[in-house]
């Protein structure tokens, strides 16, 4: 099973074969091997091609998840034989709230985690996508820091931390580990859902996150134990998801089907026009406004009400974090309710502040009027996307729009306007970047065959290298992957060198960037020596924006240049490119990493060679790269950060734990008080004052000193209460099961009783039975019989209250005991009766033991047997004009 991307060469990027490789070895520039299916990557456009349709039996325990992180929700979708599927959580729901809440013995994430961002205000973190990967110092950190409910502090590693009171102390716990438990709880949704643990997913992210943001979530993934095969763009995603059904697409060598995405969530606009054919799908600009979203909706009305209540009622909301939770909660509930109404619509909350009781009421007009800066804003980055593209409205095939906030009248009313198109709506505006994140792990995964569909993701920000010059000409630069470049994709740069150096990748943009440094990181290409004449050394560096969008130099190799005798045969050469070859890759890329006189040197090896001159064989060495990105997690952070994640899961199975063996006793409490006045109240006498009082004691224990009590004090409470309640729940069951049980073995012993009877008449059915057994099956019929009555009459004497004479399961003992000894002998076959051995088969008038013979066939054998003619074969030849099968 082989996944393979082709494509073709580009200009910009030079590949030289060396001798030894194999020619599927000799296009790998990144090769990766995962769960045994090797990938080989050649730069340009790829396709995916699947070869053979075995899957092996081990790729069946492999997960196929694709994981939607939202900034207030998040979907989960698994890949099934049935296909693609949301699941729903242990609340049967698929939508799962982005909420971690921290308290004194355990988390809560998700939905449980949600219900105590009021109670729970200053630990319950949420809105935390928007951290990843941005410092404390950050100016966006520092403007939203007064706006949060929670506390923010500073990691040691100078990045944001969320500080909260867990276990009794004070924590603070980085983004990545707080995303880690979010993605902890997706894990285990998934794993109920699919029966098998989840180790391989897809995880989505925004399509304007930056090289230090993706870092930070691949580095939660690894956290919560995730291996992340991909960080796919939202937009992406969705567009995967719209175009792999797709049974209509233009035939690849047609025009492609132009479709734009837009996705408008709670906290960010991203918008992407994409290029379909059949089996293909190629991103080609992508716009965004990461401060757009459903929040800032929220905002205004929140802004709104906050005033109005201040005129109304004299409250300052935004002084009691809790009011504001709950103003938020009831905004947002608000906002989707005039989304589908036009009317005036209230807003009630009782026990707002100080005991106060709030209302008001809005519509959809008003609110409109009062967004009229935040609609303006849904245009920008419309003009922007088509500016890049180089497209007419005319060219856009169709507009699908997916997002929570897409809903809202206003912003589809502009979109559709700027479009002059009605827009589209086939997508499940929530659960669409799950589903395309799981059919691109499914198509990543062996344990899956998915139809053949390739996918060209594009770079979001234009990416360049700087460098000091060989040549002491200060600093030198060069984009390496313009703004919207094809991506994954690799790239050889070519240096002369004598001595280690460093490449430097930044973003060359700043003032789009939605992140404050624009630094990538430092590489440094160590162990560079120059060649034995004291020239410079040729070094390839390879460098790649890979399957995650995040940049890195991923080798670099020297060209060790050494000259032989005339005549002597040169080993492990470097195979040469052709002149046309060595002139683009010249024109192209030296050009740019030479120094004047190296230029004139090269110029002057590229004239014809003169007579009788030495041969020159190459080898190559690879270098070892000291990367530095700006932003990642070191290697011993990154472990204890993984130890932390287990530590807390550990902790919150144990407080599940003590909590389940809380409920179970309090459970228990209820239930058996309600039934001591119900259907047990006839089989409980003496005992019932002491368990009654026994249960109230126990429930009071519960609500005073046992509220926070250890696990094995529950369990001991249990016991000491089922000591007193299951004997009287067992002499309940045992009433209501044994007239049934006596039933049984009666009707047992009557059907014995009446064989006996019958093979003393001697009817024929039972008259080849022994006369020893049928004594046998007498005598424990009769035993049976008599052990049956003594029971019944010695259970008929006592009462209710007490302890029956005989068990239940002593009955059916005694009926199987019965069934098993009986049973064999009653039921044992007649004899075979043998025919008389002078009766010949041809004197039989019919068939013997059912089976016939074919007329012709007698016939043949009859007259062989009486003339010792054999038979005329005419009859068996066929004829020429027959058809055979």
């Amino acid at each position: 099973y082989v996944i393979i991307q082709v494509g073709k060469l580009r200009t910009s990027s030079h590949l030289q074969l060396r001798p030894g490789q194999d020619k599927a070895k000799q296009f790998d520039t990144n090769n990766r091997v995962s769960h045994g299916v090797k990938q080989t990557t050649v730069w340009g456009c790829f396709s995916w091609f699947r070869l053979g349709s075995l899957v092996p039996s081990h790729f069946a325990k492999m997960s196929v998840v694709g994981f939607d992180v939202g900034f207030l929700n998040c979907y989960v979708a698994v890949a099934r034989a049935g296909g693609i599927e949301t699941v729903a959580n242990e609340y049967s729901d698929r939508c799962t709230p982005a909420c971690v809440s921290f308290g004194p013995r355990n988390r809560s994430i998700g939905a449980a985690a949600k219900s105590q961002v009021v109670t729970n205000c200053k630990n319950t973190v949420q809105g935390f996508k928007r951290f990843h990967g941005r410092a404390f110092s950050d100016p966006y950190i520092q403007r939203l820091k007064s706006s949060l409910v929670y506390d923010l502090a500073q990691m040691p590693s100078g990045t944001t931390g969320i500080k909260v009171m867990y276990m009794e102390e004070e924590k603070v716990f980085s983004i990545e580990q707080v995303t880690a438990m979010l993605l902890t709880k997706m894990k285990e949704t998934a794993e109920h859902a699919l029966k098998k643990p989840v180790a391989d997913c897809v995880v989505s992210v925004p399509c304007y996150y930056t090289d230090a943001e993706r870092r930070s979530v691949v580095d939660a993934a690894q956290i919560a134990g995730l291996n992340c095969l991909r960080l796919m763009n939202e937009t992406t995603a969705v567009a995967l998801a719209y175009g792999i059904y797709k049974q209509d697409l233009p035939a690849p060598e047609e025009k492609p089907r132009i479709v734009v995405f837009v996705d408008i969530g709670h906290s960010g606009y991203q918008t992407s026009v994409c290029a379909f054919n059949k089996g293909k799908l190629k991103v080609l600009a992508t716009a965004c406004d990461p401060e757009l979203g459903g929040k800032d909706f929220d905002e205004m009305l929140v802004r709104h009400f906050c005033e109005e209540f201040g005129k109304k009622y004299q409250l300052d909301v935004k002084t009691k974090p809790r009011a504001l939770v709950r103003l938020y909660q009831e905004c947002e509930k608000l906002k989707k309710l005039m989304s589908a109404n036009s009317s005036d619509l209230p807003l009630n909350i009782e026990c707002f502040m100080n005991d106060i009781d709030v209302s008001g009421k809005l519509n959809r007009v008003q609110f409109e009027e009062m967004c009229a800066d935040v609609l303006a804003r849904v245009e920008a980055p419309l003009h922007d996307l088509m500016e890049q593209a180089k497209l007419k409205k005319e060219d856009i095939y169709a507009v699908e729009i997916v997002g929570g906030a897409s809903r809202i009248p206003s912003v589809k009313e502009r979109i559709s306007k700027f479009f002059v198109k009605e827009l589209s709506t086939t997508l499940n505006a929530d659960e669409a970047v799950a589903r395309g994140c799981a059919l691109q792990c499914a198509i990543l995964s062996p344990a899956f065959k998915v139809r053949e569909f390739s996918i060209t993701d594009a770079v979001a920000y234009p990416i360049s290298l700087k460098w000091n010059s060989a040549a002491e000409e200060g600093v030198s630069d060069c984009e390496v992957f313009p703004k919207n470049h094809a991506a994954p994709f690799s790239k050889v740069l070519t240096f002369y060198r004598r001595e280690p150096f460093s490449l430097e990748a930044y973003y060359n943009t700043p003032k789009e960037l939605p992140f404050p440094d624009p630094t990538i990181g430092q590489f440094v290409i160590q162990k560079v020596v120059p060649q034995a004449s004291g020239e410079s050394s040729k070094v390839k560096v390879k460098v790649r924006v890979n399957i995650h969008g995040i940049f890195s130099v991923s080798s670099a190799s020297l060209v060790e240049v050494q000259k032989t005798e005339e005549g002597e045969e040169p080993m492990d050469t470097e195979q040469q490119a052709t002149p046309e070859e060595e002139v683009i890759i010249n024109n192209h890329i030296h050009s740019h990493f030479t120094s004047p006189e190296e230029s004139k040197t090269e110029k002057k090896s590229d004239q014809p060679p003169q007579a009788k001159k030495p041969k020159v064989k190459t080898k190559v060495l690879e270098l070892p790269i000291e990367n530095s990105p700006q932003w990642e997690l070191a290697v011993d952070m990154l472990n204890l950060f993984v130890e932390n994640e287990g530590n807390m899961i550990m902790q919150d199975k144990l407080e599940k734990e003590r909590n389940d063996a809380k409920n179970y006793v309090e459970e228990y409490v209820y239930d058996m008080r309600d039934k001591l006045h119900g259907r047990l109240e006839k089989f409980v006498s003496e005992d019932r004052d002491i368990l009654s009082l026994q249960l109230e004691d126990t429930e009071n224990w519960l609500y005073e000193d046992g509220e926070d009590q250890p696990k094995q004090q529950y369990i001991d409470k249990l016991a000491k209460l089922k000591k007193l309640g299951q004997p009287i729940q067992e002499r309940y069951m045992e009433s209501e099961e044994r007239p049934r049980a006596f039933d049984d073995m009666g009707k047992q012993i009557q059907m014995y009783m009446k064989i006996v009877e019958a093979y003393k008449t001697k009817e024929e059915q039972y008259d080849h039975l022994d006369q020893e057994d049928i004594n046998k099956v007498d005598k424990l019929v009769n035993e049976a019989m008599i052990w049956l009555n003594s029971k019944m009459n010695q259970q008929s004497k006592l009462s209710l209250t007490v302890e029956p004479a005989v068990r239940v399961r002593e009955i059916q003992d005694k009926t199987k005991e019965l069934y098993s000894s009986c049973n064999p002998i009653v039921t044992k076959p007649k004899p075979k009766v043998e025919l008389p051995k002078d009766i010949k088969a041809g004197e039989q008038n019919g068939p013997v033991n059912g089976q016939e013979k074919d007329p012709a066939e007698g016939t043949e054998k009859g007259t062989a047997d009486s003339t010792g003619i054999p038979p005329s074969t005419e009859s068996t030849e066929p004829r020429p004009d027959m058809d055979l099968d």
